[in-house]
């Protein structure tokens, strides 16, 4: 049983997806636990860097994670994400690469980025009937973290602060890691990761994933081609 679900990009099967799967330790594919790797040159062990992240899966958010609207139910939502993924385009970017965002790391696209900040705001916008508005108590914890006058006016209108103008594709990989620890992370997972990363890198698919109300893990739903 689902609580919250989210429309994410996430690798379709292959090197990059089990990969990412085995580093943050969770499958949301398969909706199972996986065995973190060792690398050299880690600080600390994978599953310590990864916690925070864990519950997502390997993926980068389009529209962020939302309790459903009163009146919508998940099978709506899944036809209009069918619907909606048919008439857009699969996007291409020049590729992916492990690059520091505030205190953690994610792989974010190299080169022009316009194409998936448009697909972005277009699922933003047309999911957004089905989401309900945020409690006051979302609304006090996003606010911590000093949100930009434009930020909250995302906020207020969409539910979440980093969306539109302020939206970043990204996959994260970490949680938040000390300042030493940066360089060698960052080392680490680019030898680890760099070689399985296509180039150039489409994103093909939109995914919908549901947050399980017992454990808070999201795990996959539904892909659906981009085909337009």
């Amino acid at each position: 049983m689902f609580d919250r679900y989210a429309i994410y990009y996430t690798p379709p099967e292959g090197a990059l997806a089990e990969a990412l799967a085995d580093w943050l330790g969770w499958d949301a594919t398969r909706g199972a636990d996986r065995q973190p790797p060792v690398l050299a040159g880690l600080p600390r062990p994978a599953a310590a860097l990864t916690d925070r992240p864990r519950k997502y899966g390997a993926h980068g958010t389009l529209k962020p994670p939302f309790h459903l609207a009163p009146g919508c139910v998940a099978d709506e939502l899944t036809g209009a994400l069918d619907a909606f993924a048919a008439g857009r385009a699969p996007v291409w970017l020049d590729g992916l690469e492990v690059t520091r965002i505030g205190r953690f790391l994610a792989l974010v696209p190299r080169g022009d980025t316009r194409a998936i900040a448009d697909l972005a705001a277009a699922t933003v916008q047309q999911f957004d009937r089905f989401r309900a508005p945020p409690t006051a108590e979302a609304l006090a914890r996003r606010r911590k973290a000093r949100l930009s006058p434009r930020q909250e006016a995302n906020l207020i209108r969409w539910g979440y602060p980093h969306v539109m103008e302020d939206f970043r594709f990204h996959i994260t990989l970490t949680g938040p890691l000390r300042p030493e620890e940066i360089t060698p992370v960052t080392d680490a997972l680019t030898r680890h990761l760099a070689p399985l990363v296509p180039a150039p890198f489409a994103v093909e698919a939109l995914s919908l994933l549901g947050a399980d109300v017992a454990t808070g893990r999201f795990h996959l739903i539904r892909r659906a081609p981009l085909t337009g």
